[in-house]
C-alpha cells in the first residue's frame, strides 16, 4: 500500500480564513492519522488576485495552529518547486503530450497567433468515484463541454495544473471543500488521459453560521480570519480542537482533546455529510477550558500584552498575577481580561436601592464598622489577611453565610455577586476599600 500523502494548496489571494484553516487541518489530520506526509503547495497562477503577504500569512497561521508539514515552498522537498508559477514548463510539457495524442486541441484567438489549449471531452462516458465523505458520485461526460487546459498566456487552468501537480507530487488522498465536486470529473479525465492512478477524493461540507446560512466573509457576526483569533487572545490549541469538530465527530462525549488525541481518533468515515455549524458559544467554552489549564504565570504574560495594548498601567507582576487568578475562570479569551478589569475596577462606585435594601435587611452597619476597623489595622493587605478579617468580622458580630459575605461584597465592590472577595479587595487596594466602606455606611445612614 502506498504511503499516504495529502496536500493543502491555497491561493495567496488573501489571509488564512476559518474555512481554509479547516481544509488544511483535516488534510493534516488525515495524513498524520495514517503516518503519512502533509504537503503545502501554493497555487499562485491567478496573478491579478494574489495579495502581498498572502503566502506568508497562510504559513504563519498554519504554524500558529500547530500544523507541521514535510514539504512546502519554505521547506523545499523532493517534488518541488512548490509554487505553480515556478512549474509552468511542466504544465506546457504535459499539455503538448495531450496535443500529440489528439486528446486536446488548439483554439486560436481571432486575428492572432495566440491560442488556448482545450481538452477534448470523451463522448458518452460515465465518471464515477467513491467520495470519502459522500459515497459514490457519478457524472456524465455529456454534461461537460470541452474545457481549457492552458490559457493563451501560457498559464494553466486550475483543473489541469492540480492534476499535474498532484500526480508528480505523488498525492494519494485529496480532502477539499464541496465546491470542488464538479471539478472532479474534469480532473479524472486528465488522469485517465495519461494513464495515471486517480487519488481518493473527499469533499467536505460547507460551514454555516448560527442561522444555518453559508459562512460568508461578509458575515460580521463571526470572526473570519485566524489572525483575528490570535489578536483577540484565543489559544492555538483551543482553535485546533474547535476547528477539528467543524464537520467531524470523535465519538464519545468528551470534546476537549489534545492534538495527539485528535490525530489518533481521526477517522475520515466520521466526516459529516451535513453542514458544520460555527457555534460561537462552543468556541468560547472550549477556549475557556484551555485557559483554565494554562499555568497562571503563562496566562499573566499573555494578559500583559492586552493591558499594554489598552494603555492600562499595572502596579507590578504580583498584582497582575493576582488579577489573572481572579478572572481566570471567567475568561473565554485572553483579551477579555481588559473588559473584566474595566468592569470591576473602573466603574464608579455607587449603590442602588436594591443593594441598600439588602444591607438594611441584614442590619449590616455594625458588621461594616467591625470589618473597617480590622482592615485598617492590617499591615499587609493580602487576600489571606483579608480572608482572616472576614472570618473575624463574622465571629465578632455573630454573622455568617449570606448576611456576612453579601453585605461585605456590596459595601466594597457595589455588586451582589462576583469572583473571590479577598482577592478582589487586595487588587482594589486598602485605601480604596476603606473609602468604599465609609461611603456605604454614610449612604445607609441617609447621608450625602
Amino acid at each position: 500500500m502506498k504511503k499516504v500523502r495529502t496536500r493543502y494548496a491555497p491561493s495567496p489571494t488573501g489571509f488564512l480564513h476559518i474555512g481554509n484553516a479547516r481544509s488544511a487541518l483535516f488534510t493534516y489530520l488525515y495524513a498524520k492519522h495514517y503516518n503519512g506526509d502533509f504537503i503545502i503547495r501554493i497555487e499562485d497562477t491567478d496573478v491579478l488576485r494574489n495579495v502581498e503577504g498572502g503566502e506568508e500569512s497562510q504559513l504563519k497561521y498554519l504554524t500558529w495552529l500547530g500544523l507541521e508539514w514535510q514539504e512546502s515552498p519554505d521547506k523545499g522537498g523532493p517534488f518541488g518547486p512548490y509554487r505553480q508559477l515556478e512549474r509552468l514548463e511542466l504544465y506546457q510539457k504535459y499539455a503538448n503530450i495531450l496535443l500529440e495524442k489528439g486528446l486536446a486541441y488548439k483554439e486560436y484567438r481571432e486575428d492572432s497567433d495566440k491560442f488556448a489549449i482545450r481538452f477534448r471531452v470523451p463522448e458518452n462516458k460515465t465518471y464515477e468515484f467513491d467520495d470519502i465523505v459522500r459515497g459514490t458520485l457519478r457524472f456524465e461526460s455529456k454534461e461537460v463541454e470541452d474545457w481549457i487546459l492552458m490559457k493563451d498566456n501560457g498559464i494553466p487552468t486550475y483543473n489541469f495544473a492540480v492534476v499535474i501537480d498532484d500526480h508528480l507530487m505523488e498525492i494519494t488522498d485529496v480532502l477539499r471543500g464541496e465546491e470542488h465536486i464538479t471539478n472532479t470529473p474534469k480532473q479524472m479525465m486528465v488522469y485517465e488521459a495519461f494513464g495515471w492512478d486517480i487519488p481518493r477524493f473527499g469533499h467536505m461540507t460547507i460551514i454555516v453560521n448560527e442561522e444555518r446560512k453559508k459562512l460568508s466573509k461578509r458575515d460580521k457576526n463571526v470572526i473570519q480570519f485566524i489572525q483575528e483569533y490570535e489578536e483577540a487572545g484565543y489559544l492555538p490549541e483551543a482553535m485546533f480542537n474547535f476547528i477539528s469538530l467543524l464537520g467531524w465527530s470523535p465519538g464519545g462525549e468528551e470534546e476537549i482533546l489534545s492534538k495527539d488525541e485528535i490525530i489518533k481518533l481521526f477517522d475520515p468515515s466520521k466526516l459529516s455529510k451535513s453542514p458544520a455549524m460555527f457555534d460561537k458559544v462552543k468556541l468560547g467554552y472550549i477556549n475557556s477550558r484551555y485557559i483554565k489549564m494554562l499555568d497562571d504565570n503563562i496566562l499573566k504574560d499573555k494578559a500583559k500584552v492586552f493591558f499594554d495594548k489598552a494603555n492600562i498601567q499595572i502596579k507590578d507582576d504580583k498584582w497582575l498575577l493576582n488579577l489573572v487568578k481572579l478572572f481566570k475562570d471567567r475568561m473565554s479569551y485572553v483579551g477579555e481580561i481588559v473588559e473584566l478589569y474595566n468592569n470591576f475596577f473602573h466603574h464608579e462606585f455607587n449603590l442602588n436601592e436594591e443593594e441598600l435594601n439588602v444591607l438594611k435587611e441584614f442590619n449590616s452597619e455594625e458588621m461594616l464598622l467591625t470589618f473597617e476597623k480590622l482592615l485598617s489595622d492590617l499591615n499587609d493587605f493580602t487576600h489571606d489577611a483579608i480572608n482572616d478579617a472576614i472570618k473575624e468580622t463574622g465571629k465578632i458580630t455573630n454573622t455568617k453565610g449570606k448576611p456576612l459575605f453579601m453585605s461585605l461584597r456590596i459595601a466594597t465592590t457595589g455588586d451582589m455577586h462576583g469572583p473571590s472577595l479577598p482577592m478582589t479587595l487586595e487588587l482594589l487596594g486598602k485605601d480604596e476599600v476603606l473609602n468604599r466602606i465609609k461611603l456605604t455606611i454614610k449612604l445607609q445612614r441617609g447621608g450625602l
